[in-house]
């Protein structure tokens, strides 16, 4: 009889549990939207100019598509998602959202049809956004943009891995779906900085390491976590942090402000996709919300320093290869194929050519990005502080994987620089992703 019980009352937990988890996936969250917003009229121009500050265009819009209209690849680690399309087409796009449609996506990752977005869509970012943005947002996608009829592309991913509804339970474990509040003990530029990095630009969708159910580790900047570097679809963004070595420790301020205008500064130059965000987002950017970001990003404290990458600037390299004495591999293939434009002594030509002494990129502990510019050069984007886009050849097709890992070890190891060496089955490693 007690036997009976037991399972009956078993039986009845496994109950309780799956209608707990049949309302959590099928239940249509609530937006949080402030009632006041209803009597705010939405600006339109304001809200295109959110747009460049969420870089929407960048995911949105294909290469060679219609703008916004959605197709873009991205990878993830259970298979390849495309970008919807986001202009007002009534059959394809967003036509008929409401606006709480609007913000339950934005904020919540769920369509109004209930589908659960996979996290490749920043909502964990955007969440921290206003009511007023998202107001100004939506106004402009729907008035301010063309409609274009263009079907979603369905995804790549596998079942049982498709199905969507596990990433309700995601949603429950990691996503912190809270406003942005302000620091009132930080000044009026900090806050913004703090908003817009937290929020509409993402950063750290990029820029911040992920768990093993691929989610940020921080999303709120209270931890020495956020920011401090990661590997991203076969790249490495670099460590946003105050660390001397593969941080911003040794850049200003203003070093941040003119790499977000212009897409390089004395110390680097950006590559991949912040080539991107600079070409469709960060150059057009206001003079007071770039001072604000960079004026943010060095607020943050070094990331812990336990086995990151170091730089102190010494001039031993140069006097080597000047006294003929400079014999490793890497070494000569950096003469031969390198320091016409990145000089020997590593320090570019300001505007042209990066320097890769105290590179941060060049210092990052994942060398990925690094490979990646080698195997496949590199083009600076144009933008209308420095509209000279150029670009580095590839040397893919040169060298092979070993003779491209003694390339890069010698760059990450002189001038100053003091970063782990590169491996010929890491190089493979870009080479395949790069060409999958």
């Amino acid at each position: 009889m007690n036997a009976r019980r037991s399972w009956a009352r078993a039986a009845l937990a496994l109950v309780v549990a799956a209608a707990a988890i049949l309302v959590l996936v099928f239940h249509v969250p609530n937006p949080g939207i402030s009632p006041a917003l209803a009597q705010r009229k939405p600006d339109v121009e304001h809200g295109k100019y959110v747009a460049v500050l969420g870089d929407c265009a960048a995911c949105h819009t294909a290469a060679g598509g219609q703008p916004c209209a959605g197709g873009v690849p991205f990878s993830t680690p259970v298979g390849t998602v495309y970008s919807t399309n986001i202009t007002p087409d009534r059959h394809s796009g967003i036509g008929n959202y409401s606006f709480e449609d609007f913000v339950r996506v934005m904020r919540l990752g769920v369509t109004p049809d209930g589908t659960r977005l996979y996290p490749a869509m920043p909502y964990t970012a955007y969440a921290k956004v206003s009511d007023e943005d998202l107001q100004d947002l939506f106004a402009y996608l729907q008035f301010g943009l063309a409609p274009v009829e263009q079907a979603r592309r369905p995804s790549a991913i596998p079942w049982p891995l498709s199905m969507r509804w596990p990433l309700a339970l995601w949603n429950l474990a990691f996503h912190d779906n809270s406003r942005f509040v302000a620091d009132g003990s930080k000044d009026e530029q900090w806050n913004r900085g703090a908003y817009l990095v937290q929020g509409l630009t993402h950063c750290g969708t990029c820029h911040t390491p992920r768990g093993i159910a691929f989610e940020e580790a921080d999303v709120t900047g209270k931890s020495d976590l956020y920011l401090s570097g990661t590997d991203f679809d076969g790249t490495s963004p670099i460590n946003l942090r105050g660390n001397i070595g593969d941080g911003l420790g040794r850049w200003s301020a203003s070093d941040i402000a003119e790499l977000l205008k212009s897409g390089r500064n004395p110390h680097s130059a950006v590559t991949g996709p912040m080539a991107d965000v600079v070409r469709d987002s960060t150059q057009y950017m206001s003079e007071q919300d770039v001072a604000a970001i960079a004026t943010y990003l060095k607020s943050l404290s070094p990331a812990p320093e336990d086995r990151r990458p170091a730089f102190a600037a010494n001039d031993a390299t140069i006097r080597t290869i000047m006294a003929g004495d400079e014999r490793s591999t890497g070494g000569r293939f950096y003469m031969d194929s390198c320091a016409a434009c990145h000089r020997l002594s590593g320090s570019g030509e300001r505007f042209a050519f990066p320097t890769l002494a105290g590179n941060s990129g060049v210092l990052n502990s994942d060398p990925s990005s690094l490979i990646a510019v080698i195997l496949n050069g590199a083009r600076l984007p144009p933008t209308a502080a420095a509209p000279t886009g150029l670009a580095m050849p590839p040397f893919g097709w040169r060298y092979g994987d070993a003779d491209i890992a003694k390339l890069a070890t010698f760059v990450r190891a002189n001038w100053g620089n003091s970063a782990p060496p590169v491996t010929a089955a890491q190089v493979a490693n870009v080479r395949k992703q790069r060409s999958d």
